[in-house]
């Protein structure tokens, strides 16, 4: 039985492959035959994307405008409200224009409809894209993946194509596998109608919904009481408790509680990416279908003009968005050029939300000019600006990536971001840092070299680091501004740190502080083991009252006997486990400058 949702397709084949009226009866009544609908106003109930057709005899006329006028309820078009495009097939030629409304109408001869099909894909230049680097390009591009979308085809841009993308609010939708191949594509972020517009959206055709009758959850729940469709990913939000209220010169009042996980039809909770919160309300809940196979998108070569505008946190989002699970994007390449002495930040020119099981691998990506402002807290500021941004996304892994610009140059802010996210991978990269603000669940990071800005993380499960080269202020920076909290554990092995680049310090592999003054939302730990094995510490440039490295950096200056009291007290690490640490300048390591804080911690060496 062929699927309701299928029936635009079949439609659209049967009539422009049809060269006389006879075989457009005989095709609609099998196609009624082969979808098993019983009545033609079932079809039209079933058919909500319409194709226009054309009567191909005068003298059927009359039979052809009652046929079809049941069958497509008069309609001459196929309606996409999210990608903005209306579709139609007739035998003028093909052809693409704007309305009023800023609508996309996209007209594809019965010919050249035929030709794609057969074809498998339709390529930019099809839809009319000159790819000569000045004409902007960008309504054709949307219209050869809306089409594409439509009927299941694969996109392909054009060889040696350049092509040019202007200011104007248009966004392609991607829901078929694209290759970009070595086309360059030019993206002219100084005038723009819409800064947070996508240039590519990586969209789902599945809907999400409401889940009813779930009023609360607890962290590491195995089931909860759901039967759905497939596997969908959960989001899950308490409107009424507050977590990350930041702190420091960017400090704000939080965030709501929020997660996001996956669950099977049963309603059985993946436990590699777990629960963990206890939700003692549950205000929302949302399930979102999985994409089930996998989407590629090829190649491309990506240049960004910078913005010219003021220096605030007006974030500019002129990106490839992913919003669909199961993707591999391969081969990518970014670039920026234009940057001045001043600029709006960037949210990540890869970004991923909603959506799990995404890989990105073998893409070259640039930092982005670091820019000043005023931050909440009335003082100067230095803003993140990224090109990759990962936000509620599950299971996502960087593979052979790297970036264009020095990852030890301090002038270029850390060139990636995430929040809300579990397991995140990197994996043979070369990156100026990693950076998980609102909290990661496990995290590993293998065969990589990261640079000025190092690792900075908060979150819990565990955080792995193995056969790579760090060269931050510290192996391992717990951020600040979210309490300095992993609850969970830490591993360290075959790894080198470079205490900030190799410039003179006193070096600690454990960074952050927490005075337990601050309501951060949570009860802030560090984490609950360490375990340290086979790392080389080059300390070879350090200050003459150098006393050696330090596991742990100063958390609490102020904590120095037990007269010292927090409000919101920080539990510290149980054990550190020590297997064959060495150091350049041959001296120890120290568990702290500030012995007192983590006199309680246990130290083993083998």
């Amino acid at each position: 039985m062929v699927e309701g949702k299928e029936i635009n397709e079949l439609i659209s084949i049967k009539i422009i492959a049809s060269l006389d009226f006879q075989n457009v009866v005989a095709n609609m009544l099998n196609l009624i035959f082969l979808c098993k609908i019983p009545t033609l106003k079932s079809a039209t109930i079933q058919m909500h994307k319409h194709i226009q057709v054309q009567a191909f005899k005068m003298k059927y006329s009359l039979l052809i405008f009652f046929f079809f006028s049941l069958l497509f309820a008069a309609q001459g078009q196929t309606e996409s409200p999210l990608e903005n495009v209306v579709i139609t097939i007739k035998k003028k030629k093909t052809h693409v224009s704007t309305n009023e409304k800023g609508e996309l109408h996209v007209n594809v001869s019965t010919k050249d409809a035929l030709k794609f099909k057969n074809n498998g894909l339709v390529r930019y230049s099809d839809l009319g894209a000159s790819g000569d680097g000045n004409t902007d390009d960008i309504d054709a591009i949307a219209a050869a993946h809306a089409f594409a979308n439509l009927h299941g085809l694969k996109v392909k841009a054009d060889e040696g194509a350049t092509y040019y993308i202007g200011g104007k609010e248009r966004t392609a939708i991607i829901r078929t596998d694209t290759d970009f191949g070595t086309a360059e594509f030019l993206i002219d972020d100084t005038e723009v109608q819409n800064r947070s517009a996508s240039i590519f959206m990586v969209g789902s055709s599945q809907q999400p919904f409401k889940l009813e009758g779930i009023s609360s959850l607890r962290k590491n729940q195995e089931k909860i009481n759901v039967s759905l469709p497939t596997s969908c990913l959960i989001t899950v939000t308490n409107a009424h408790q507050k977590h990350y209220i930041r702190y420091g010169l960017n400090q704000d009042n939080g965030s709501q509680q929020t997660d996001i996980f996956v669950v099977d039809k049963d309603g059985n909770v993946d436990q590699e990416a777990p629960i963990i919160w206890d939700f003692d309300q549950v205000t929302d809940v949302t399930a979102l279908p999985m994409d089930q196979t996998t989407l590629n998108i090829n190649g491309g070569r990506f240049t960004t003009i910078a913005n010219k505008a003021e220096s605030k946190y007006t974030y500019y989002s002129r990106n490839i968005a992913i919003r669909r699970s199961n993707v591999i994007l391969d081969g990518l390449e970014h670039r920026i050029i234009g940057e001045g002495d001043h600029g709006a930040p960037y949210s990540g020119f890869i970004t991923t939300r909603d959506c799990a099981y995404i890989t990105v691998q073998n893409c070259i990506l640039t930092g982005h000019k670091t820019y000043s402002t005023i931050g909440s807290a009335g003082k100067p500021v230095s803003m993140g600006t990224y090109d990759i941004s990962i936000s509620r996304t599950l299971n996502v892994s960087f593979v052979n990536c790297s970036q264009t610009n020095d990852i030890n140059d301090k002038t270029f802010w850390g060139i990636q971001s995430s929040n809300y996210s579990k397991n995140l991978v990197y994996d043979n990269c070369t990156f100026s840092r990693f950076d998980a603000h609102k909290g990661v669940v496990n995290t590993t990071i293998r065969n990589s070299t990261l640079g000025h800005m190092g690792i900075n993380a908060i979150g819990s499960g565990t955080l792995t680091v193995e056969n790579s080269t760090i060269r931050g202020n510290n192996l391992i920076n717990l951020r600040s501004d979210y309490g300095s909290t992993w609850q969970g554990e830490i591993v360290i092995r075959n790894c080198i740190f470079v205490p900030e680049g190799g410039k003179p310090t006193s070096a600690s592999l454990i960074g952050g502080s927490n005075s337990g003054q601050h309501d951060f939302g949570y009860t802030c730990y560090m984490p609950e083991q360490i375990t340290i094995e086979n790392l080389h510490i080059d300390d070879s440039n350090h200050p003459e009252d150098y006393v050696g490295p330090a596991i742990f950096e100063d958390f609490n200056e102020e904590m120095t006997d037990d007269s010292y009291k927090e409000k919101f007290p920080y539990v510290i690490t149980n054990e550190i486990v020590l297997r064959n640490v060495t150091t350049a300048s041959g001296k120890d390591l120290i568990i702290s400058s500030n012995p007192f804080m983590f006199k309680d911690v246990k130290v083993s060496i083998y």
